[in-house]
């Protein structure tokens, strides 16, 4: 099982959201490298979802239920989807702020690598986050 943190602008689609849905098709990543993280995602792989925009902060955990297909919008096997449930919000969301802060985080792509949608959260990372969100 890998952990990934996928970025969602809250004004277009947020945690609440996908609380509300009970599930979606995460779509909309364009950039090479996140589509090359998306691909290798599978079934299980646990999610962080992450605010963008004014709140930078990490709000909530999600789960892929299906694996990387192609989008049922447009069929393109070359931007592919994943579909995702949530698990549950984070305690307390962790800032942008607190991950810079902290020098765990130093050489990840969240702060190296800001533009990223879809990136890959090494086991002590994750364990991190949900270490900072329970303070």
């Amino acid at each position: 099982m890998a952990r990934w943190l996928l970025k969602t602008e809250p004004d277009t689609y947020s945690w609440d959201d996908l609380a509300r849905e009970g599930r979606t098709v995460w779509d909309g990543i364009t950039n090479a490298l996140a589509l090359i993280h998306l691909r290798s995602s599978a079934p299980g792989d646990e999610v962080l979802i992450y605010h963008t925009g004014a709140e930078r902060r990490a709000v909530g955990l999600a789960k892929i239920v299906e694996g990387p297909h192609p989008d049922p919008r447009t069929g393109d096997p070359k931007r592919p989807v994943v579909d995702i449930v949530p698990e549950r919000p984070l305690s307390s969301p962790v800032t942008l702020e607190q991950i810079k802060a902290d020098p765990a985080f130093a050489e990840w792509a969240l702060v190296r690598n800001p533009r990223l949608s879809f990136m890959p959260v090494p086991d002590h990372l994750w364990q991190r986050i949900l270490t900072l969100s329970r303070k």
